[in-house]
């Protein structure tokens, strides 16, 4: 059964950076959408980023452009997600998601498979 682990979550103080990763298993990640998103208690889930099955599109969340960085390695069936200067509004669970969307040039509205997701907390 196809499914995705989150890591790399932690406190980390603001201005820190962090990576997340996702990784894969029974599935490799060519062709794949990969939406990363974020979800803190009494919020609705948010879009944080997202890359297109092609890899040719990315997009960010306002709010964390400019410091974050999505990555898909297929050859590793990992996909990444590099955050800097970090904000306490950044806090939250954050979840990696695919969908098999071969030749998909835009992100897709809704993904398949989802990790469980894994806590980041910035907090002096």
């Amino acid at each position: 059964q196809p499914h995705l682990v989150e890591s790399g979550g932690g406190l980390v103080q603001p201005g820190g950076s962090l990576t997340l990763s996702c990784v894969a298993s029974e599935m490799t990640l060519d062709y794949y959408a990969i939406g990363w998103f974020r979800q803190v208690p009494g919020k609705e889930r948010e879009g944080v980023s997202c890359i297109s099955g092609d890899g040719e599109t990315t997009n960010y969340a306002g709010s964390v452009r400019g410091r974050f960085t999505i990555i898909r390695d297929s050859d590793k069936s990992t996909a990444y997600l590099k955050m800097r200067n970090l904000k306490p509004e950044d806090t939250g669970v954050y979840y990696c998601a695919a969908l098999l969307h071969p030749g998909g040039q835009t992100c897709p509205p809704e993904y398949e498979y989802w990790g469980p997701g894994t806590q980041i907390t910035v907090s002096s």
